[in-house]
């Protein structure tokens, strides 16, 4: 793994990570490049999540290596942490608090100076289209708000690496579609490099510059969008392209664990 190469913000060398005799991540070699919109798709126990958790620091390697916006994620996962922003799956705002004070809340963990915190907070809530709503108690807000609130709590500190694990289950399609434009204006303006999972194929195919499709714990599958489905004919989707590369997987659902946790988590966005 190059250090310096000054085009990548992740960087993954044999990444690995078991739980037992699990393999959950297998020798993962990864390069998200700078102002990238990178998806990382798959079935679920593929190792998206995993993969996610060990690059924001959340959960260590079991062997192999990552940097992310230049610094290694075992042995220097502050810096790490101060460059990058994450918004989990499950719900992270505070619906006992205005839209205004979980930002604002948000502003003090990340250790946005103080002098700024007004002007990042008043910018955040015009930018995802959320000014009027800042008063109001984040329990009265539609799903696409939360998410679009959530999005801007993990941007108020500038970071240089954006994680998004799912960001629109549950939203219907109005919703969903504003959460898109959000994303693209982020890139757009501020050259945000985001990485996002997701199980919409269309979500990938509007979103990402590139994706990865991975299958028991590695990719087997990577590239543009346009071009991977190229490879399958004129017709073919995205969707297409995902059955091919892991099979009937897509249709099986998951774990009993994986469906409760994706049902409460769009019960509570909406």
């Amino acid at each position: 793994m190059d250090p310096q190469n000054p085009g990548a913000v992740i960087q993954t060398e044999r990444l690995t990570r078991t739980f037992g005799e699990l393999v959950a991540v297998d020798h993962l070699d990864l390069v998200v490049e700078r102002g990238a919109i990178f998806g990382l798709l798959g079935p679920n126990g593929a190792g998206k999540s995993t993969t996610i958790k060990m690059l924001t620091t959340l959960l260590p390697p079991t062997s192999g290596h990552a940097r992310v916006a230049g610094f290694d994620v075992e042995h220097q996962a502050r810096e790490v942490r101060r460059r990058i922003g994450y918004v989990p799956q499950l719900l992270s705002a505070d619906g006992s608090l205005t839209g205004a004070e979980n930002l604002t809340l948000s502003a003090r963990l990340y250790r946005v100076p103080a002098a700024a915190r007004a002007s990042r907070i008043s910018d955040a809530l015009a930018f995802m289209d959320l000014t009027e709503a800042r008063g109001q108690l984040v329990r009265t807000y539609s799903g696409g708000m939360i998410r679009r609130l959530e999005i801007a709590q993990a941007m108020l500190h500038e970071p240089e690496m954006l994680f998004l694990d799912e960001p629109t289950i549950g939203l219907d399609p109005v919703a969903r579609r504003a959460v898109w434009e959000r994303l693209l204006e982020l890139k757009r303006r501020a050259a945000t490099t985001i990485l996002l999972t997701t199980h919409d194929m269309e979500e990938a195919d509007v979103l990402c510059d590139r994706l990865a499709i991975m299958h028991q714990g590695t990719i087997a599958l990577a590239g543009p969008p346009a071009e991977l489905k190229a490879r399958l004919g004129a017709q073919a989707t995205l969707e297409d392209v995902f059955i091919e590369t892991v099979g009937g997987e897509i249709e099986e659902g998951g774990t009993y664990r994986d469906v409760r946790r994706t049902r409460s988590t769009a019960r509570r966005l909406g």
